[in-house]
Protein backbone atom coordinates (compact mmCIF):
# COMPACT_ATOMS: atom_id res chain seq x y z
CA UNK A 1 0.00 0.00 0.00
CA UNK A 2 1.54 3.27 -1.29
CA UNK A 3 1.85 6.29 0.48
CA UNK A 4 -1.22 7.94 -1.47
CA UNK A 5 -3.82 5.33 -0.69
CA UNK A 6 -2.74 5.73 3.33
CA UNK A 7 -3.81 9.00 3.21
CA UNK A 8 -7.66 9.53 4.47
CA UNK A 9 -9.82 11.50 1.84
CA UNK A 10 -10.87 14.64 2.55
CA UNK A 11 -14.83 15.35 0.79
CA UNK A 12 -16.99 18.27 0.70
CA UNK A 13 -20.29 15.44 1.13
CA UNK A 14 -18.60 12.34 2.71
CA UNK A 15 -16.95 12.36 5.90
CA UNK A 16 -14.50 8.94 6.58
CA UNK A 17 -12.90 7.85 9.93
CA UNK A 18 -11.14 5.22 10.67
CA UNK A 19 -11.12 2.68 13.89
CA UNK A 20 -8.59 0.31 13.29
CA UNK A 21 -9.93 -2.07 10.80
CA UNK A 22 -12.71 -0.47 10.22
CA UNK A 23 -13.96 2.69 8.00
CA UNK A 24 -16.94 4.71 9.28
CA UNK A 25 -18.44 6.25 5.95
CA UNK A 26 -21.35 9.34 6.63
CA UNK A 27 -23.06 11.06 4.01
CA UNK A 28 -22.54 14.43 5.01
CA UNK A 29 -25.19 16.85 3.90
CA UNK A 30 -27.48 17.19 6.85
CA UNK A 31 -29.02 20.17 5.76
CA UNK A 32 -30.40 18.38 2.59
CA UNK A 33 -31.59 15.25 4.60
CA UNK A 34 -28.13 13.50 2.77
CA UNK A 35 -29.98 13.96 -0.32
CA UNK A 36 -28.00 12.79 -3.38
CA UNK A 37 -26.36 15.54 -5.10
CA UNK A 38 -24.12 15.15 -8.17
CA UNK A 39 -21.15 15.75 -6.23
CA UNK A 40 -22.39 13.29 -3.38
CA UNK A 41 -22.32 10.66 -5.92
CA UNK A 42 -19.04 11.29 -7.15
CA UNK A 43 -17.06 11.45 -4.01
CA UNK A 44 -18.65 7.88 -2.99
CA UNK A 45 -17.53 6.53 -6.66
CA UNK A 46 -13.97 7.46 -5.09
CA UNK A 47 -14.69 6.24 -2.22
CA UNK A 48 -15.06 3.12 -4.13
CA UNK A 49 -11.73 3.55 -5.93
CA UNK A 50 -9.91 4.39 -2.79
CA UNK A 51 -11.22 1.35 -0.63
CA UNK A 52 -10.08 -0.86 -3.22
CA UNK A 53 -6.57 0.48 -2.22
CA UNK A 54 -6.78 -0.37 1.31
CA UNK A 55 -5.95 -3.97 2.36
CA UNK A 56 -5.97 -3.03 5.93
CA UNK A 57 -9.84 -2.07 6.12
CA UNK A 58 -12.10 -4.87 6.36
CA UNK A 59 -15.77 -3.61 7.37
CA UNK A 60 -17.03 -0.20 5.85
CA UNK A 61 -20.33 1.44 8.12
CA UNK A 62 -22.09 3.96 5.73
CA UNK A 63 -24.71 6.26 7.97
CA UNK A 64 -25.95 9.56 7.56
CA UNK A 65 -25.38 12.97 9.24
CA UNK A 66 -28.42 14.45 11.05
CA UNK A 67 -32.30 13.79 11.47
CA UNK A 68 -32.29 10.84 8.51
CA UNK A 69 -30.17 8.34 6.63
CA UNK A 70 -30.95 9.48 3.24
CA UNK A 71 -33.71 11.78 1.29
CA UNK A 72 -32.59 10.15 -2.19
CA UNK A 73 -32.16 12.20 -5.57
CA UNK A 74 -31.89 15.78 -5.46
CA UNK A 75 -33.81 16.73 -8.18
CA UNK A 76 -32.81 20.40 -7.73
CA UNK A 77 -29.25 19.58 -8.67
CA UNK A 78 -29.43 17.18 -11.01
CA UNK A 79 -31.78 20.09 -12.69
CA UNK A 80 -28.94 22.33 -12.86
CA UNK A 81 -26.28 22.49 -15.73
CA UNK A 82 -23.30 21.46 -15.53
CA UNK A 83 -20.32 22.72 -17.45
CA UNK A 84 -19.20 20.03 -19.72
CA UNK A 85 -21.09 17.48 -18.52
CA UNK A 86 -24.60 15.92 -20.52
CA UNK A 87 -27.94 15.53 -19.00
CA UNK A 88 -26.97 11.38 -19.09
CA UNK A 89 -23.56 11.40 -17.38
CA UNK A 90 -25.20 13.39 -14.70
CA UNK A 91 -28.03 10.49 -14.47
CA UNK A 92 -25.89 7.64 -14.99
CA UNK A 93 -24.31 9.00 -11.96
CA UNK A 94 -26.20 7.47 -9.65
CA UNK A 95 -25.82 3.92 -10.92
CA UNK A 96 -21.70 4.35 -10.89
CA UNK A 97 -22.18 5.55 -7.26
CA UNK A 98 -24.41 2.26 -6.29
CA UNK A 99 -22.22 -0.06 -8.74
CA UNK A 100 -19.23 1.67 -6.75
CA UNK A 101 -20.94 0.39 -2.94
CA UNK A 102 -21.47 -2.91 -4.12
CA UNK A 103 -17.93 -3.74 -5.54
CA UNK A 104 -15.46 -2.85 -2.91
CA UNK A 105 -13.78 -5.56 -1.34
CA UNK A 106 -14.45 -4.75 2.43
CA UNK A 107 -17.98 -5.82 3.58
CA UNK A 108 -20.29 -2.92 3.88
CA UNK A 109 -23.09 -2.34 6.77
CA UNK A 110 -25.99 0.48 6.34
CA UNK A 111 -27.16 2.10 9.58
CA UNK A 112 -30.27 3.29 8.90
CA UNK A 113 -32.31 6.04 11.03
CA UNK A 114 -34.97 8.44 9.75
CA UNK A 115 -36.05 8.76 6.39
CA UNK A 116 -34.72 6.82 3.45
CA UNK A 117 -35.84 7.73 0.09
CA UNK A 118 -35.45 6.04 -3.38
CA UNK A 119 -32.18 6.39 -4.22
CA UNK A 120 -31.13 6.09 -0.77
CA UNK A 121 -32.97 2.64 -0.54
CA UNK A 122 -31.13 1.71 -3.58
CA UNK A 123 -27.77 2.45 -1.62
CA UNK A 124 -28.95 0.39 1.20
CA UNK A 125 -29.61 -2.28 -1.11
CA UNK A 126 -26.26 -2.11 -2.35
CA UNK A 127 -24.48 -3.22 1.03
CA UNK A 128 -23.84 -6.37 2.49
CA UNK A 129 -25.66 -6.17 5.79
CA UNK A 130 -28.55 -3.66 6.91
CA UNK A 131 -29.34 -2.31 10.61
CA UNK A 132 -32.32 0.05 11.03
CA UNK A 133 -34.00 2.04 13.73
CA UNK A 134 -37.18 1.31 15.38
CA UNK A 135 -38.40 4.77 13.60
CA UNK A 136 -37.10 4.82 10.22
CA UNK A 137 -39.18 5.30 7.20
CA UNK A 138 -38.10 3.68 3.73
CA UNK A 139 -40.31 4.80 0.46
CA UNK A 140 -39.39 4.94 -2.88
CA UNK A 141 -41.29 7.29 -4.79
CA UNK A 142 -39.91 7.48 -8.06
CA UNK A 143 -43.47 6.65 -10.04
CA UNK A 144 -45.20 9.56 -8.15
CA UNK A 145 -42.46 11.89 -8.99
CA UNK A 146 -42.68 10.68 -12.71
CA UNK A 147 -39.77 9.41 -13.28
CA UNK A 148 -38.27 5.51 -13.05
CA UNK A 149 -36.76 3.55 -10.35
CA UNK A 150 -32.96 3.21 -11.74
CA UNK A 151 -29.12 2.63 -10.51
CA UNK A 152 -30.25 -1.04 -10.91
CA UNK A 153 -32.32 -0.44 -7.99
CA UNK A 154 -35.35 -3.07 -9.79
CA UNK A 155 -32.82 -5.64 -10.03
CA UNK A 156 -31.88 -5.29 -6.39
CA UNK A 157 -35.06 -5.26 -4.78
CA UNK A 158 -36.06 -8.44 -6.88
CA UNK A 159 -33.37 -10.62 -5.29
CA UNK A 160 -33.78 -9.01 -1.90
CA UNK A 161 -37.48 -9.19 -1.37
CA UNK A 162 -38.84 -10.92 -4.73
CA UNK A 163 -40.76 -9.32 -8.09
CA UNK A 164 -44.30 -9.08 -6.40
CA UNK A 165 -42.88 -6.97 -3.14
CA UNK A 166 -40.85 -4.99 -5.18
CA UNK A 167 -43.59 -4.06 -7.73
CA UNK A 168 -45.96 -3.19 -4.94
CA UNK A 169 -43.58 -0.98 -3.19
CA UNK A 170 -42.05 0.44 -6.49
CA UNK A 171 -45.48 0.96 -8.29
CA UNK A 172 -47.88 2.14 -5.35
CA UNK A 173 -45.32 4.49 -3.27
CA UNK A 174 -46.34 3.34 -0.36
CA UNK A 175 -43.98 3.78 2.80
CA UNK A 176 -43.08 1.11 5.11
CA UNK A 177 -41.48 0.68 8.21
CA UNK A 178 -38.15 -1.15 9.62
CA UNK A 179 -40.36 -3.94 11.10
CA UNK A 180 -42.05 -4.39 7.27
CA UNK A 181 -38.49 -4.29 5.83
CA UNK A 182 -37.14 -6.78 8.30
CA UNK A 183 -39.72 -9.34 8.01
CA UNK A 184 -39.76 -8.97 3.81
CA UNK A 185 -35.85 -10.02 4.51
CA UNK A 186 -34.80 -5.95 3.46
CA UNK A 187 -33.17 -5.74 7.11
CA UNK A 188 -31.34 -7.94 9.16
CA UNK A 189 -31.83 -6.00 12.28
CA UNK A 190 -34.78 -3.81 13.66
CA UNK A 191 -32.85 -1.67 16.86
CA UNK A 192 -33.86 1.49 19.02
CA UNK A 193 -32.36 4.87 17.86
CA UNK A 194 -30.20 4.81 21.00
CA UNK A 195 -28.63 1.12 20.16
CA UNK A 196 -28.16 1.65 16.66
CA UNK A 197 -24.15 3.10 16.81
CA UNK A 198 -23.21 0.67 19.51
CA UNK A 199 -24.91 -2.33 17.40
CA UNK A 200 -23.72 -1.98 14.27
CA UNK A 201 -20.04 -0.79 16.03
CA UNK A 202 -20.03 -4.30 17.72
CA UNK A 203 -21.00 -6.08 14.39
CA UNK A 204 -18.28 -4.70 12.34
CA UNK A 205 -15.92 -5.24 15.29
CA UNK A 206 -16.81 -8.69 14.87
CA UNK A 207 -16.62 -9.49 11.41
CA UNK A 208 -13.05 -7.27 11.29
CA UNK A 209 -11.72 -9.68 13.43
CA UNK A 210 -11.88 -12.64 10.95
CA UNK A 211 -10.05 -13.48 7.90
CA UNK A 212 -9.44 -11.69 5.24
CA UNK A 213 -9.73 -14.46 2.88
CA UNK A 214 -13.07 -16.08 4.00
CA UNK A 215 -14.85 -12.30 4.43
CA UNK A 216 -13.62 -11.32 0.91
CA UNK A 217 -14.83 -14.80 -0.49
CA UNK A 218 -17.94 -15.26 1.41
CA UNK A 219 -18.82 -12.06 -0.34
CA UNK A 220 -17.93 -12.61 -3.88
CA UNK A 221 -19.53 -16.28 -3.89
CA UNK A 222 -23.32 -14.50 -2.75
CA UNK A 223 -22.61 -11.76 -5.21
CA UNK A 224 -21.80 -13.97 -7.86
CA UNK A 225 -25.15 -15.91 -7.26
CA UNK A 226 -27.11 -13.17 -6.56
CA UNK A 227 -25.95 -11.70 -10.32
CA UNK A 228 -27.18 -15.00 -11.82
CA UNK A 229 -30.55 -14.09 -10.24
CA UNK A 230 -31.35 -10.97 -11.11
CA UNK A 231 -28.49 -8.83 -12.85
CA UNK A 232 -27.21 -5.16 -12.92
CA UNK A 233 -25.47 -5.64 -15.85
CA UNK A 234 -28.14 -4.19 -17.93
CA UNK A 235 -29.17 -0.97 -15.86
CA UNK A 236 -26.31 1.11 -17.75
CA UNK A 237 -29.66 1.85 -19.27
CA UNK A 238 -31.31 3.13 -16.82
CA UNK A 239 -29.38 6.91 -17.57
CA UNK A 240 -31.18 6.73 -20.75
CA UNK A 241 -34.63 6.15 -18.80
CA UNK A 242 -33.86 9.23 -16.20
CA UNK A 243 -33.13 11.72 -19.46
CA UNK A 244 -36.42 10.48 -21.23
CA UNK A 245 -38.51 10.50 -17.96
CA UNK A 246 -37.16 14.30 -17.25
CA UNK A 247 -37.90 15.66 -20.82
CA UNK A 248 -41.70 14.06 -20.92
CA UNK A 249 -44.43 16.03 -20.71
CA UNK A 250 -46.79 14.07 -18.68
CA UNK A 251 -43.79 12.48 -16.03
CA UNK A 252 -42.59 16.39 -15.80
CA UNK A 253 -46.04 17.07 -14.91
CA UNK A 254 -46.32 14.16 -12.63
CA UNK A 255 -42.85 15.86 -10.58
CA UNK A 256 -44.51 18.94 -10.09
CA UNK A 257 -47.38 17.73 -9.08
CA UNK A 258 -45.47 15.77 -6.43
CA UNK A 259 -43.28 18.73 -5.43
CA UNK A 260 -46.21 21.00 -5.12
CA UNK A 261 -47.77 18.37 -2.38
CA UNK A 262 -44.65 18.08 -0.52
CA UNK A 263 -44.43 21.99 -0.16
Amino acid sequence: MDALSRQVPVWTTLKIELDNRVARVTLNRPEKLNALSRQLMSEIVQLGAWLKLREDIRVVILSGAGRSFCAGFDLNDFSSASDGESPRQAADLGRLATNALTDVPQLTIAAVHGHCVGGGVVFVAACDLRVATTETTFVIPEVDLGIPLAWGGIPRLVREIGPALTKELVLTCRPFGADEAKAIGFINQVVAASDLDTTVTDLATNLASKTLYSLHSTKQQVNAVMEEIAGTGRSAGDADMLVYAMRDTESREATARYLAQRK
